[in-house]
């Protein structure tokens, strides 16, 4: 430590502003340890000396291309660069961190996020919901009703709307997935609470992923359970609690579906 605080290095400050903020470029020896704060202090001493009305301020070093963000010695240690050597620090005012005045409403990890509509974020959280986002800066409506973390979400009609609607799915470690459909012409006011219409349960471990077919009737699931299920969902708020899922045969002669799941191990052959 003492070694350190009796080390100097040699700097040459420069700038693109102009006059007053601009300090002598003689070169100048200063403590090897100071790091942003004392450097700017230095500077604003340098600018008080021309200009006794100037306002002391923060500044950004940046030497040799890259911000300095550590104290001096430690910076030419990292950059190869000799002790010996004037460092020239280009002074630039600094920039505080924007303040995000109101916290997101998430309140647990966010799993999962489908941008894909032009209009609408929709979002999925470990504390079990799914939230709907204006624009992707205000949250209109929270989807109930999982008992386990939120995995995967998508939009149904990704791009179009249908009645003033949209629809998403979500899916859950609690083994299911759900149905939403809301309403798109919102209020901001606050966030319009909205349970599914759609129930899809079928997995015996968590949903891990889900996709939606460009026809939007039919919906890919992946499961820790070692299958993907594939959900028809054309005409589903019609058919009552349950969704009429069609299995599919893997040879092509089949011709009349069942109502049932259709749905293929991880690593096997197609099964019903």
């Amino acid at each position: 430590m003492d070694a350190d605080a009796s080390r100097q290095v040699r700097v040459r400050f420069v700038t693109k502003f102009p006059p007053p903020l601009r300090a002598p470029t003689t070169a100048i020896a200063v403590p090897a340890e100071l790091s942003r704060m004392g450097l700017s202090e230095i500077v604003n001493r340098f600018l008080f000396s021309v200009e006794p009305a100037h306002q002391a301020q923060p500044f950004d070093f940046i030497a040799d291309g890259e911000l300095v963000r550590m104290p001096l010695h430690q910076f030419l240690l990292a950059k190869g660069i000799s002790a010996e050597r004037v460092l020239e620090l280009e002074y630039v005012k600094a920039v505080a961190p924007k303040k995000q005045e109101q916290p997101l409403p998430h309140d647990d990890w966010v799993s999962a996020v489908d941008g894909s509509n032009p209009s609408f974020l929709l979002t999925g959280c470990y504390d079990g919901l799914a939230r709907i986002w204006k624009d992707g800066a205000v949250c209109t409506q929270v989807l109930e009703g999982h008992s386990g973390a939120v995995t995967s979400v998508s939009f149904i009609n990704k791009g179009t709307e249908t009645d003033g609607s949209l629809h998403v799915v979500t899916g859950s470690k609690d083994r299911s997935l759900r149905l939403f459909k809301f309403d798109t012409s919102v209020t901001t006011d606050s966030p319009k609470q909205i349970g599914a219409y759609k129930i899809l349960p079928g997995h015996s471990l968590s949903v891990q992923s889900i996709a939606v077919d460009p026809s939007r009737n039919m919906i890919c699931s992946g499961s820790w359970d070692n299958t993907i299920k594939l959900w028809a969902i054309e005409g589903s708020e019609e058919d009552g609690d349950a969704v009429s899922v069609k299995k599919r045969r893997m040879n092509s002669d089949a011709s009349e579906p069942e109502d049932s799941q259709f749905y293929v191990p991880i690593g096997g052959k197609g099964t019903v």
